[in-house]
């Protein structure tokens, strides 16, 4: 390797942090987990690195709203001095690769010498202490966080929270693949038991007991539906209280500090995309042309091929992300998706899940060495950045590198079609979902429905209407495309079959 030394960015530590206290009152919140996540990643690299960062950047918040910017009290916390402390505006899923690329660009230009990277989130011992005044849940916390003041138009329709837009894509995806609903299911039933197996297997997952695919296909009170198709087993499990860290920082400086040849790994080059914010003005929902872009961008620009990589963490929120990405780069379907565990077994932080991903991607690569690829998915599948690890110095980042492909991802996507919220009449629908209760009972459902004229709008199916339950949900005849009609009743549209 020819380049500068002091230009080629490596991650020497990481960390992970389970809590669970018996009383929430003596858990750590979300700035503690970081703070206690730091530590564990400045012992890994070997001790000292915390009082010498340039820069500390930080995946925002939900579970204790109060305590606002938390990336200067952190600071404090360690006993740290960084010239610059940043936390990011939301708690988007791709946030901690986006500032693991920002990290390594700057390290890459000269401007910074180490950075450390945190998050954390204790929505379990948020809602536990809120539960103990008559508070919310954790599910609670994150509809809120999700939810308008004054709600909009998706969100009038019931499309409030992610687990109520992704399915949206799994079932669109569904039917231009051909699939029938039974092989669908199968498909991410077969590819979340491989993560719970992942997830067994390493010591800073929350849940570390293998499910099998039959268990998580059965919908029980155990498994209960959550929003169709996805039962309880196939969705993110926010109510963890986990915090992760990693350090990044120059191969020069590693080398000062003893860090050993086998215990570092090079950061290379990354691409990030977005869909638009509003899901209701993108082209599709069978696919996503940002997510291709950060994907295959980031093989181009490391020149790489998919046999090249040898572990990848394919963001799991809901099934369809992983599902989607691993048939842009052609990931194999018999190939794990994850290296830490996935959002339902190794947990779901909100935002920094991808956090516990880098941690448990170095720690493989340590141990087994190769090239690995992170993909993270964030908001409503709406942000997109991908980038690559590797025990190969030959991978390393040779030179900062834009990794905004937006234009790129604008010109593949094609025309969005006119919102029309008003629409009556005959139309077919374009995607759809239900939601349940507790008790597993159907509470609603939103129709994305298209008129003749091809105007996109949204319609209510309401809990009671069994003959559209049953045709939405019975798998016999696929929804995606079926005619149907658009009623009004009162301020609502509602979907009749």
């Amino acid at each position: 390797m020819t380049q500068d030394a002091d230009r080629i960015p490596v991650i020497v530590g990481v960390g992970q942090i389970n809590d669970r206290p018996h009383d929430p009152f003596e858990g750590l919140d979300s700035l503690g987990l970081m703070a206690a996540a730091a530590r564990a990643a400045d012992a890994d690299a070997g001790g000292g690195w915390l009082e010498w960062l340039d820069s500390i950047g930080v995946v925002s918040q939900i579970s204790f709203p109060a305590l606002g910017d938390v990336s200067r009290p952190l600071a404090q916390m360690l006993g740290a001095r960084p010239r610059l402390c940043v936390q990011t505006p939301y708690p988007s899923g791709a946030s901690p690769v986006r500032l693991l690329n920002e990290a390594a660009n700057a390290i890459a230009r000269g401007e910074l010498e180490t950075a450390l990277i945190a998050g954390g989130e204790a929505l379990r011992t948020a809602a536990q202490r809120a539960a103990a005044s008559g508070g919310a849940s954790a599910d609670e916390a994150t509809r809120r966080a999700s939810t308008r003041s004054t709600p909009d138009y998706r969100q009038r329709y019931g499309l409030v929270a992610p687990v109520d837009v992704y399915p949206l894509y799994e079932n669109a995806m569904r039917a231009a693949g051909a699939q029938t609903l039974a092989e669908a299911q199968s498909e991410s039933a077969e590819m979340w038991a491989r993560m719970s197996e992942v997830a067994a297997q390493n010591e800073a997952a929350w849940l570390r007991t293998p499910v099998s695919a039959a268990q998580i296909l059965d919908a029980s009170a155990a498994n209960r539906p959550i929003a169709f198709p996805y039962t309880k087993l196939m969705v993110a499990n926010s109510s963890v209280n986990q915090g992760a860290a990693f350090i990044v920082t120059s191969l020069a400086a590693a080398r000062r500090r003893g860090i050993s040849e086998e215990r570092l790994v090079y950061v290379g080059y990354g691409a990030a995309a977005d869909e638009p914010s509003n899901i209701l003005k993108r082209d599709r929902f069978d696919r996503s042309a940002s997510m291709a872009v950060s994907l295959l961008r980031t093989l181009q620009l490391n020149a790489l091929t998919i046999d090249d990589i040898d572990h990848a963490e394919l963001y799991s929120c809901f099934p369809c992300v992983p599902k989607l990405a691993r048939r842009v780069i052609g990931w194999p379907a018999d190939r794990p998706v994850t290296v830490f565990g996935g959002l339902t077994f190794g947990g779901g932080p909100i935002g920094n899940y991808m956090s516990h991903a880098v941690a448990s991607m170095v720690e493989r690569l340590r141990g087994g060495g190769g090239t690995g690829l992170l993909f993270a998915n964030g908001g409503f599948a709406t942000q997109n950045h991908s980038i690559v690890v590797s025990r190969d110095p030959e991978r390393a980042m040779r030179d900062a590198k834009a990794f905004d492909c937006q234009a790129e991802a604008d010109q593949a996507r094609g025309p969005a079609p006119a919102i029309d919220e008003a629409y009556e009449g005959p139309a077919e629908i374009e995607t759809y979902t239900l939601f349940y209760t507790r008790d597993g009972a159907p509470r609603a459902g939103t129709v994305v429905g298209r008129s003749p004229a091809g105007a996109r709008f949204l319609a209510k199916v309401r809990g009671d209407d069994a003959e559209a339950i049953a045709f939405l949900t019975d798998g016999r005849a696929e929804p995606v495309g079926a005619s149907g009609a658009a009623v009004r009743e009162g301020d609502e549209i509602i979907w009749r079959m």
